[in-house]
């Protein structure tokens, strides 16, 4: 597996020379400038990728050239954007960029309502509280029929919180849930976010796959000319809030999408993070169904809690067998190398991380900063290293403890 890192360009506080550091060998990033809905330059990327490789790193996948809301409501000048996306497909499959991330959430990214949860070792975490964001959808943003998706005692707990809020506490919490995200290629007010509700609120989810299938009728043949796989990633979390239409949460929801598409060029990126927020998503059993379209993963762990809130563990802590998709996934690329399988090895980034050590009280992307991503990177590395060292058979334990040849 390709170790890669996530780099938010130039103003990232973690430099391409620290990501050097941590022995990743690929970046993971995007024309962050020009992420609008804009076509992507090829001299633009070119320059990004010679700036990666300046500093002795290889650009290995890009995420993300954003799929703009007119694309996924079919609302507006869809030929146009489409016509924009191929061209920045075909901008970074010329520059030899042939892995690209994408997402189809509606409005919204990945979903926190904390993104400083104080663990019990001191080290801060990104968290998801049921009851803020039920608070924030009853009785902040107001949205019409919301208490239909709440139970009475969610409703009940909400009402309890919202009492306990400053006006401080709910800025933050509004700010965290629709204003922020790094290198968010877009913003939202309450108002603008409200609206494009209303937007969403006439698009069952249904109709969402089509729109999601129909944006992949377009810019597949691109991809597939360029040699470019395509990778969708999962909804963050992978179950339906503000009354959005979710269409990539389970396995259910990737069968559907290969059976629609069965381009090579139409991959998966498994987020253990992202389809493990799903309690009922078994992740090693996903890996081994859809291990030959997995291009890419993303490697970190959850914690459920009792009243559907969670928070991101350690890499190898929470409920997520990741050591068993990381086994899963290197299985797999056996098979591609003795298959001679064009897709080859699998990039993958230790994604998120704890606020710990030294980054506390630095300028940070929450989720994204360096000595917590580092950790996780370390012990991915040594669990892939343990897997094909006794892949090869090559080590015994002896009842003395030492290690042997086998």
């Amino acid at each position: 597996m390709i170790e890669t890192w996530r780099w938010f360009g130039p103003d990232d506080p973690v430099t391409l020379a620290h990501v050097r550091q941590t022995g990743a060998t690929g970046v993971v990033t995007a024309l962050h400038h020009v992420n609008q809905g804009q076509a992507w330059p090829e001299a633009e990327v070119l320059k990004r990728k010679a700036e990666i490789e300046a500093a002795g790193l290889t650009w290995d996948v890009v995420e993300s050239i954003a799929v703009p809301e007119v694309i996924k409501t079919r609302q507006g000048n869809v030929t146009a954007a489409i016509d924009r996306y191929r061209a920045s497909l075909r901008a970074v499959g010329r520059a030899g960029i042939k892995t690209v991330c994408y997402n189809f959430m509606a409005i919204t990214d990945w979903t926190r309502t904390d993104l400083n949860y104080r663990t019990a070792t001191g080290a801060f975490a990104l968290r998801f509280d049921a009851v803020s964001l039920a608070v924030y959808d009853l009785f902040v943003l107001g949205r019409p029929n919301a208490d239909a998706d709440y139970t009475a005692a969610q409703i009940a707990a909400a009402e309890v919180r919202f009492g306990e809020l400053s006006a401080d506490d709910i800025a933050t919490l509004e700010r965290n849930l629709i204003e922020w995200l790094p290198a968010r290629e877009f913003v939202y007010d309450r108002a603008r976010f409200r609206d494009m509700l209303d937007v969403y609120r006439g698009i069952p989810v249904e109709q969402l796959r089509e729109n999601l299938f129909a944006f992949l009728r377009a810019v597949l043949p691109v991809a597939e000319e360029e040699g470019v796989r395509m990778c969708i990633h999962p909804d963050d979390p992978a179950f339906p809030i503000f009354g959005l239409p979710r269409v990539m949460t389970s396995a259910a929801d990737v069968r559907q999408l290969f059976a629609a598409m069965p381009s090579t060029a139409n991959g998966l990126t498994l987020c253990t993070g992202s389809f493990g927020s799903n309690r009922a998503n078994d992740l090693v059993a996903m890996a081994r169904e859809f291990a030959p379209r997995v291009y890419f993963a993303h490697l970190r762990n959850t914690t459920h809690e009792a009243d559907g809130s969670f928070h991101e563990a350690d890499h190898l802590g929470g409920d997520t067998d990741v050591i068993g998709v990381v086994a899963t996934l290197l299985t797999e690329e056996a098979r591609r190398r003795a298959a001679s399988d064009p897709a080859g090895a699998i990039p993958f980034r230790p994604d998120h991380g704890r606020l710990m050590m030294n980054d506390i009280g630095m300028r940070v992307n929450p989720g994204y900063s360096g000595i917590g991503r580092m950790r996780g990177l370390a012990e991915l590395r040594g669990v892939i290293k343990t897997i094909e060292a006794l892949g090869r058979g090559c080590l015994t334990t002896a009842a003395h403890g030492s290690v042997q040849a086998a």
